[in-house]
């Protein structure tokens, strides 16, 4: 069975914030030997580091990460880009990898600069200038590749989710995250001098009211603004967990899953259902869960779906109180599951959807 023994992460810092200047690597490689330290290892010891990344455009980040972070030149760094699942992603892979004897000692998670994401542009063979795009393509239906906030616009929609909830939802989450500044400082690096969440607010209805609106019931207050992060857990084997002093936090199970592409919101439901299922638990087993709150819709329709208790799920905020780092945001949601575990045992969820219709969720018990 794979233990996690650390897990950390930077704040969160909107886009052209305090992160501003940082590349993906300058924010993963103190979060990396953050982990390390936390759970006395070398780097020398690790074998692998997986990392999520939506925005970099190729390449491989995670190895950029794994040299800015000082492990050897012997570990070559997996990346992947599943957009927002991904940093959830690298820590089922990094639990596969150990499971299946390849590796005892993995850091796996996400990291994101949008601040400083390259520009993007669709080339042609008759020599026409590029044209510049900001969201690839999902699927390959363009009619069922719809924009995230008019996905979102339309879940609520179906499922009877009014702007009010939405905002109260919003509200709600800022006012958790407010509360938990002071006891979130343990799980954060300081980076750039920022030691907390920078976009927690004494959010109010009648801020929500103003808000603008993005699409339908949508507005720039019940979705999670985009945002500079990364987060890391460290993953290792029985043996070696047996040596280290930090109080263990098991991977039960993970899954991730695609649904229907033009409903992208929708796929976690699936994933909690599936997990759930295989470890032979019900909703009502979780003792705390971390759901992705990239809309506040989204979030609703996923928590009521997989039967939550709304009062055990993002107990300090979520993503609308922080914002939304595309790659990093499933390993965020991880980080903060591991530390909610180790204050109140038990077993915890965690689940997150994807543009193209694709949801992940991780058991973890302490």
């Amino acid at each position: 069975m794979t233990v996690i023994v650390a897990a950390r992460r930077t704040a969160v810092a909107p886009v052209g914030g305090a992160f501003a200047a940082l590349s993906f690597h300058d924010l993963a490689a103190p979060v990396i030997r953050a982990c390390l330290a936390d759970a006395g290892l070398d780097a020398q010891q690790v074998n692998e580091v997986i990392v999520g990344n939506a925005l970099g455009a190729g390449g491989n980040p995670a190895r950029l990460c794994a040299l800015a972070a000082g492990l050897p030149e012997r570990v070559a760094g997996l990346s992947i880009d599943r957009q927002c699942v991904s940093g959830l992603d690298a820590i089922l892979l990094a639990d596969a990898l150990i499971r299946a004897g390849m590796a005892e000692i993995v850091l796996a998670g996400g990291t994101e600069s949008t601040s400083l994401r390259p520009i993007r542009a669709q080339t042609f063979p008759d020599g026409r200038a590029p044209v510049p795009y900001d969201q690839a393509a999902f699927t390959p239906w363009p009619d069922r590749d719809p924009d995230m906030a008019s996905a979102a616009a339309t879940l609520a929609d179906q499922y009877g989710i009014t702007r009010a909830e939405q905002d109260a939802w919003s509200v709600e989450s800022h006012a958790k995250a407010m509360k938990a500044h002071d006891r979130l400082h343990h799980e954060i690096v300081p980076v750039a001098g920022l030691t907390q969440d920078a976009f927690s607010r004494h959010l109010t209805p009648k801020v929500c009211n103003r808000a603008p609106t993005l699409h339908g019931t949508i507005t720039a207050a019940n979705t999670a603004v985009a945002a500079d992060a990364a987060a890391f857990v460290l993953l290792v084997s029985d043996k070696v967990a047996r040596q280290i002093s930090s109080p263990p936090i098991r991977i039960v199970g993970g899954r991730t899953l695609g649904g229907q592409p033009d409903m992208p919101g929708l796929a976690p439901i699936a994933a909690m259902q599936d997990v759930l299922g295989a470890a032979n638990l019900t909703a009502s087993d979780i003792a705390v869960a971390e759901v992705m709150e990239a809309y506040a819709a989204q979030a609703i329709v996923c928590i009521r779906g997989g039967g939550l208790d709304p009062a055990r799920v993002n107990i300090s905020g979520g993503a609308l109180a922080r914002g939304h780092p595309i790659g990093a945001s499933g390993a965020i949601n991880a980080v903060r599951l591991y530390h909610e575990l180790q204050n109140c045992g038990g077993t915890g969820l965690t689940a997150i959807a994807a543009a193209g219709g694709i949801g992940t969720a991780l058991l973890l018990r302490s």
